[in-house]
């Protein structure tokens, strides 16, 4: 039996859409949550109300900006892009989460006598 999806912290969703606008440009809501399960190799799965709750948290905070255009299956859709703002909020994230990161790894490796 295969392992369960990972369940996100808070804050990392909104991390990983604006890494995923830094990297990729604007893009369309569910474009930018099947690119977030694909650099996740499918460990994280996204539904519409979760994508588009972080997408407007986003953009209520200015760190991203949307408009409307077509999307590849000729359809009216928003694209959403990162704005100076967003791109110095994902610096500043992302210093945080390697932090994080790096300390949870360390205390990881631990071994049983407490040693580092």
């Amino acid at each position: 039996m295969g392992e369960s999806k990972l369940d996100l912290l808070q804050g990392t969703l909104d991390l990983m859409v604006l890494q995923t606008l830094a990297t990729i440009g604007a893009q369309h809501g569910y474009g930018i949550a099947r690119r977030i399960e694909q650099a996740s190799g499918d460990e994280v799965r996204l539904n519409q109300g979760t994508i588009y709750a972080s997408l407007v948290r986003l953009q209520q905070r200015g760190w991203i900006d949307a408009e409307w255009g077509i999307s590849d299956n000729n359809r009216k859709a928003k694209f959403y892009s990162i704005t100076r703002g967003g791109r110095k909020q994902l610096e500043k994230d992302a210093a945080y989460w390697q932090r994080l990161s790096d300390v949870m790894g360390r205390v990881l490796a631990m071994s049983a006598e407490g040693n580092l």
